[in-house]
C-alpha cells in the first residue's frame, strides 16, 4: 500500500470506533512515547474473521497521517484501534498494524527520515511469541532509533535517514525492526506502546566518506566536490565543506566549526 493510499483511508476511525463503546470493548489503545520531533503513521490491516467467507474491497484503515513538524499540534499520539469490524456486511478481526515512524532534523519539508515497527496480531500464538500486559493493562513495544548521516547535491548538502532497530528484553539493541505479537483476545481494552529512544551518537550512512576526529566528523574530499560518492580511499588529509540543512557552510560534523 503506498502512502498515498493511505492517506485517503484515514479520518473515518472516529466513525469506527463510536460504534464499540458499548458492552465489552472491541478496540485497544495505540500509543507512543517518542522524542519530541518524532511521529507515526499506522495502517490497521484487517482480514475476515474466522469462519467468514466473504470478501473486503478496502478493509484497511489508517491513523495520525499528518506526520510532519508544521502539523504538529494536530498530532495526537493516542489511536483507538478496532479488534473487530464489519464492513459491507463483512466481520473482519485485524491481524496486522504497520507503523511507519518519522522524525524530522530541518525546517524544510524533505529534512525528515523514517523506519518502521510493527504490531502482529493472531488468534493464537506461543507462550514465548505473546506479550504480557501489565496490571494497569500495558504493554510497550521497545526500540532505538539512530540517525544515519551523509550529504547530497553539489554543495554537499548534509541529510540524514533514520534506522530503528527493536530492543530485547535484556535491554540491548538487536536486529530486526521494533515488533509486538498478542492474540486477539488479549487486546480488547487494553494499551499498546511503542516506546523509541534515539541514540545518543550519530553515524555515517556508509563508510570511507567520513573521518573520524576527535571533535565530530570531517567529510573526504574525494575526487573534488563535483564527485557526489566521495569516497576518502586512503586520503585521510583534504576534506571538504558541507552545507547543514539550515545553510551553513561547515567543515565538520556536528559542531560546524572546527
Amino acid at each position: 500500500m503506498t502512502r498515498t493510499s493511505k492517506g485517503l483511508l484515514l479520518g473515518s476511525c472516529v466513525a469506527l470506533v463510536a460504534g464499540c463503546a458499548v458492552g465489552k470493548p472491541e478496540s485497544f489503545t495505540f500509543t507512543t512515547d517518542m522524542p519530541s520531533n518524532f511521529t507515526y503513521e499506522a495502517v490497521a490491516q484487517y482480514t475476515p474473521a474466522r469462519g467468514e467467507t466473504c470478501t473486503v474491497k478496502k478493509p484497511d484503515v489508517g491513523y495520525n497521517q499528518r506526520w510532519h513538524l508544521d502539523y504538529k499540534e494536530r498530532y495526537k499520539p493516542d489511536s483507538e484501534i478496532p479488534i473487530y469490524r464489519t464492513v459491507e456486511g463483512c466481520r473482519l478481526a485485524i491481524y496486522r498494524v504497520e507503523l511507519d515512524i518519522y522524525a524530522a532534523y530541518g525546517e524544510d519539508r524533505g529534512d525528515f527520515g523514517s523506519d518502521t515497527a510493527v504490531i502482529v496480531v493472531r488468534e493464537q500464538l506461543e507462550e514465548h511469541q505473546k506479550r504480557a500486559f501489565d496490571a494497569a493493562g500495558e504493554n510497550s513495544i521497545n526500540g532505538q532509533c539512530q540517525w544515519l548521516f551523509r550529504t547530497q547535491g553539489g554543495k554537499r548538502r548534509l541529510t540524514k535517514g533514520l534506522v530503528c532497530k527493536k530492543i530485547d528484553t535484556q535491554g540491548a539493541v538487536a536486529k530486526g525492526r521494533p515488533v509486538g505479537a498478542y492474540t486477539l483476545d488479549q487486546l480488547p481494552g487494553k494499551t499498546v506502546k511503542l516506546k523509541i529512544k534515539l541514540a545518543n551518537e550519530e553515524q555515517p550512512g556508509w563508510g570511507d566518506t567520513w573521518v573520524k576526529v576527535p571533535n565530530g566528523w570531517k567529510r573526504c574530499l574525494g575526487k573534488g566536490l563535483e564527485d557526489q560518492r566521495g569516497y576518502c580511499h586512503g586520503n585521510y588529509k583534504d576534506f571538504s565543506t558541507f552545507t547543514m540543512p539550515d545553510g551553513r557552510t561547515c567543515t565538520i560534523y556536528p559542531g560546524c566549526t572546527e
